[in-house]
């Protein structure tokens, strides 16, 4: 399998748990910010370049989950112009632009690709105008690929985190007013951790899921209920 933003954060928690599974994991991402366990491979890769991306998803021999990981957040800079394309770019246009490239693996395996969305998806983020209009382009991209790619065999879906404890939200975190908020309007009361995301993309990846395409599964303590 092979997962974009796999070496941080919610996407190395989801690399490790496929390890653990025994799939063949490829965790790619811009520099390696965790050392991950063997048997994981990891390289370096620009998602916003088409060509490397072409290039490294037909060196591999076969390929049957997909994971997007691949993220970034710019807050209250996502105002200026060039700031809000390139965050779109990483966290849109990239998932496209793999899922393009693997396509033809994945239609002969019968594979299945897993987007990583937001709660951002579904509320807006006065601080994130990019950020959040490509975690609800992202939403839309799982649901027309799903449908797109169904004769292929191909199944496309989404898991939609809540407040999780990783690198990206860590100034919120360290805003102790805002994260009594967001904690206090969670059911369960508490920021959630990556491997507790991991566990549902997995499920989605599997053949337990097999009757599951397009769908955006939230797991988010409750928050999106509350």
């Amino acid at each position: 399998m092979l997962i974009t933003g796999g070496t941080s954060g919610i996407g190395s928690a989801i690399a490790e748990a496929f390890s653990h599974a025994g799939a063949e994991v490829l965790a790619v991402g811009l520099r390696s910010e965790e050392i991950l366990p063997a048997p994981i491979r990891t390289e370096i890769l620009d998602v916003t370049d088409t060509t490397a991306v072409n290039q490294l998803v037909s060196s591999l021999s076969q390929l049957h989950v997909v994971v997007n990981a691949a993220g970034i957040i710019r807050r209250d800079q996502e105002f200026n112009l060039e700031v809000f394309i390139q965050v779109l770019d990483v966290n849109l246009i990239s998932a496209m632009r793999v899922c393009l490239a693997a396509y033809p693996k994945l239609r002969v395996s019968g594979g299945s690709i897993v987007n990583i969305a937001s709660m951002l998806s579904f509320f807006g983020g006065p601080r994130v105008p990019a950020y959040s209009a490509s975690k609800g382009g992202i939403v839309q991209l799982t649901r027309s690929l799903a449908i797109a790619w169904a004769g292929d065999r191909i199944r496309v879906n989404a898991v939609a985190p809540g407040w999780i404890s990783t690198p990206l939200t860590e100034a919120l975190r360290n805003d102790a007013a805002r994260s009594a908020e967001l904690v206090a309007r969670t059911p369960l009361g508490r920021w959630g951790r990556p491997e507790e995301i991991a566990g549902p993309v997995l499920f989605l990846a599997s053949d337990l899921a097999s009757f599951l395409t397009g769908a955006i599964l939230p797991v988010d303590g409750g928050y999106s209920a509350s």
